[in-house]
């Protein structure tokens, strides 16, 4: 705790730090108030990781801090005759306010700022994909699946992670990989409780629980549908290079390097968190009897599934059908929220018994990512660390900025990570002779697998909730995971995407 502390007040109190230059000759200078949202991000991970107090907590005082250090910075504020002042909020048109108390100096604290995050979309897209995965649950439709997979995969535990890590990587291509981790989660805790009834921890819970989150991070990078990066990172490429990547291309290239990290998930994990036990004997009959106990489907089941599949085909279709591209899959999700309260598959009971832990996490993680990348201390951080690598082997430029935006996608959101590194590598990438496609899938690869902080993916929080293991712990396991990701796409750069078809190196 007080480590975290220590942290934060050396570097608030720190003399001013010097300017980041880009290859450009561009100056990008560590403000005050940039310099004090690196010691926050410092104080969090520190917290985060040891988990001094519960996780949501330590996201609470990220927005404090904010407040009280006024490391925010405010809004401006324009006076309007007879109207509240208008705010202009992350680069937006100003929006009207209503009428309020303004300061002499016209400026809106950064509490407006701080806590905002709090609500973002992305954050109730976890609170809706967690729904989901009470529906499953409650409805019974999650032991109809665990006790279907059982029944094929057999007793051996090490198939019975296999047989899990492969349905979770699965459905990452066809829906969000927090929907899926949702989804799945209630599967594992029904698997796991014929491994253990007491659902105390274990090794087998560990690797089972993390395994997952791994994968559906690995599964995530092969379609645009896994997550929203891809499309934005895809985007983000064209603008800057005036290239375009396919659907088809980015599954291409991302497929076999994202199966290729499932296998090695399944390896680590059999290492790492070996089982107690090699196999559960007996489980395969106990299985197929009580899928046959549960009976034909019921009113509410079938309800239950017409309404999640009709939240992910229009969140798949998103990415095919122009009109629906403006629709936030955020009010996708929420509106089948809504359907099972009205159609009664939940109740209040179920509202109250959300993880609100989780959501605070991802509440705290979006505040501190959007303070990082307002106060201009994610910029500096990048442009720091990616211009060292200017006169770098071609090789280790790829793998170096590979690596800053594996570590980056861990503190900050993904999209944010990749929208920082590339402009930079890409502008150096030509002087090395080096493609800026390749700059863009290796960080794309990485930027969907965080293997070391909670905060890192949703996924990694909602295995979490499992309680089979600490955030130390997922720390831990995931440097390792971490280390095999960069070898794997070391492996690829060097060897079988130029086999697949990828310009690595321009010609000279």
């Amino acid at each position: 705790m007080l480590l975290g502390v220590g942290l934060f007040a050396t570097v608030y109190l720190s003399p001013g730090w010097g300017d980041a230059v880009d290859p450009a000759g561009k100056r990008f200078a560590l403000t005050p108030q940039g310099k004090a949202a690196i010691g926050l991000f410092l104080f969090a991970a520190v917290w985060w990781v040891f988990e001094v107090v519960p996780i949501g907590v330590t996201s609470i005082a990220i927005g404090v801090l904010q407040v009280i250090f006024l490391i925010r910075p405010g809004a401006d504020l324009v006076g309007e005759p007879g109207h509240g002042p208008r705010v202009a909020l992350d680069g937006m048109a100003p929006v009207l306010l209503p009428s309020l108390e303004v300061g002499a100096d016209r400026v809106i604290s950064g509490t407006h700022l701080a806590f905002k995050e709090f609500f973002h979309p992305s954050v109730w897209f976890i609170f809706g994909s967690i729904i989901i995965g009470k529906v499953f649950t409650k409805t019974g439709l999650t032991k109809r699946l665990a006790y279907k997979m059982l029944a094929v995969v057999g007793e051996k535990t090490s198939r019975i992670y296999l047989g899990a890590f492969v349905l979770t990587a699965l459905l990452t291509h066809i829906m969000a990989h927090t929907a899926v981790a949702a989804t799945i989660f209630p599967l594992l805790v029904a698997i796991y409780h014929l491994y253990d009834e007491d659902n105390k921890p274990s090794n087998f819970g560990k690797g089972l629980f993390v395994g997952m989150a791994f994968v559906a991070g690995a599964g995530s990078i092969v379609t645009l549908l896994g997550a929203a990066r891809g499309a934005v990172a895809i985007g983000f490429y064209k603008e800057l290079t005036g290239k375009d990547v396919t659907f088809f291309q980015l599954t291409w290239y991302m497929f076999l390097l994202g199966w290729v990290m499932v296998f090695v998930m399944w390896g680590l994990m059999m290492v790492w968190f070996r089982p107690e036990r090699s196999e559960i004997p007996g489980l395969r009959e106990r299985s197929i009897e009580l899928y046959e106990r549960l009976g034909p489907m019921g009113r509410v089941e079938i309800v239950a599934l017409i309404i999640t599949g009709a939240a992910v085909l229009m969140m798949s279709l998103r990415s095919f059908v122009p009109a629906l591209a403006s629709v936030d899959k955020a009010g996708i999700i929420l509106t089948a929220t809504i359907l099972f309260f009205v159609f009664n598959v939940l109740d209040i009971q179920d509202l109250e018994s959300v993880p609100w832990n989780i959501i605070l996490l991802f509440g705290g993680a979006m505040s501190l990512g959007y303070c990082l990348v307002n106060t201009g201390a994610a910029d500096w951080m990048a442009v720091s660390t990616v211009s060292l690598l200017k006169s770098s082997p071609g090789f280790v430029f790829i793998m170096g900025v590979t690596l800053i935006v594996l570590i980056l996608t861990n503190l900050i959101m993904n999209v944010a990570a990749i929208a920082i590194c590339l402009p930079v590598a890409l502008k150096i990438a030509p002087y090395l002779g080096i493609s800026g496609e390749v700059i863009l899938f290796s960080a794309l690869a990485v930027a969907g697998m965080p293997f070391l902080l909670l905060v890192g993916a949703a996924p990694n929080a909602i295995a979490y909730e499992s309680r089979q293991f600490s955030s130390g712990e997922f720390f831990k396991a995931g440097l390792p995971a971490s280390a095999l990701l960069m070898l794997v796409i070391g492996l690829f750069v060097a060897f079988i995407w130029p086999l697949m078809g990828m310009q690595i190196y321009l010609p000279r």
